[in-house]
């Protein structure tokens, strides 16, 4: 069993320690959280010491994993500082706000020999694994589009400044843009319209992207929608085949997503539609195990880091876009 300590005590911060505490496989040994509030709270909900610093943590732990959820901008500073004392490091997402960044990280984990992986848990929700598994029944595709629209996270205020967070383009887009990459592979170029917040963050994107192998897909991603809007997300790919449609409608930002109205349905060439079901999984858990797997067989991380660059690469082509007003290639 590996024990891991989880830098951050916020929202996703106790996403994951909730995981941790499910599996079989991993055993929440503590938390850094330098705000105090917060470091009572997690302390007493989770059962376990909260440290104001890294490195006292280090010196009266010592745990095997380090799990990175803090805000955009600190990851490279703890990813870094994991690589230092020889941690293996998953970090969330997004991996950073700049590509030189990320470089930075890469290079400072694979010289010190460490297991590192950014943790882009879209690809362990079951819903989105049956999409995977379904998209080659549609033959040839004509076209694909996905959005993710949510109202601005109430739970903190960093995510309003594009220097901490990366605003909703890096924040919230960057989800279905690693899922389409994992689907498609490379991106050629990428177009992209959208709204700039009063913050300087592009927290309503609409973006294009033509990958490679000829699939074009449309993506938007919204980290601001008004009134009570529900939180939503969906998919849609449609081919030679048949079609498939997935839909999701929550409450209040990823709140009460076990109430939520959550619906694949393919539609076959010539068939009736059919509801599609998928195996229940905690997309958390599954992620947080992977990477234990790596760790413990010494095996590749299931996300290589250089995958995770070059979905920060297509992200920093759609923000060019974004302030250009045209099309950009992907270096």
């Amino acid at each position: 069993m590996k024990t891991v300590a989880v830098f951050g005590s916020g929202f996703i911060g106790n996403v994951h320690a909730e995981a941790i505490q499910k599996s079989g496989a991993l055993k929440l040994a503590a938390f850094v959280q330098r705000e105090g509030e917060k470091s009572r709270a997690a302390s007493e909900k989770f059962k376990v010491p909260c440290f104001a610093g890294a490195e006292e943590m280090l010196e009266k732990i010592n745990p095997d994993i380090l799990d990175i959820c803090l805000p955009s901008a600190s990851h490279e500073e703890f990813v870094l500082f994991a690589a230092k004392h020889k941690k293996h490091v998953i970090c969330e997402k997004p991996f950073s706000l700049s590509s030189e960044s990320c470089e930075r990280m890469i290079k400072a984990c694979a010289g010190a020999g460490v297991h590192f992986m950014v943790a882009q848990v879209l690809r362990w929700f079951p819903e989105y694994v049956k999409i995977r598994e379904l998209l080659p029944k549609l033959g040839p595709l004509h076209a694909v589009s996905c959005y993710r629209l949510a109202q601005h996270p109430n739970w903190t205020t960093w995510h309003r400044d594009p220097k901490i967070s990366g605003g909703g383009l890096f924040d919230l887009l960057l989800h279905e843009t690693d899922y389409l990459y994992s689907l498609f592979g490379a991106v050629d170029h990428v177009y992209a319209a959208g709204w700039k917040s009063p913050t300087g963050c592009w927290n309503h994107v609409l973006s294009t992207l033509a990958f490679k192998n000829g699939v074009k897909v449309q993506a938007e991603g919204c980290s601001e929608m008004t009134g009570n809007y529900p939180f939503s997300a969906g998919f849609r790919a449609v081919g030679d085949e048949g079609a498939l449609e997935y839909k999701l409608s929550a409450g209040f930002n990823i709140e009460n997503l076990g109430a939520a109205s959550n619906r694949l349905t393919f539609f076959g060439k010539g068939a009736d539609p059919a509801e599609v079901a998928w195996d229940a999984g905690d997309a958390f858990l599954l992620e947080l195990e992977a990477f234990a797997r790596s760790v413990e067989t010494g095996k590749p991380v299931p996300i290589a880091p250089e995958d995770s660059l070059y979905v920060i690469k297509i992200t920093e082509a759609i923000q060019r876009s974004l302030e250009t007003g045209g099309t950009e290639r992907i270096q």
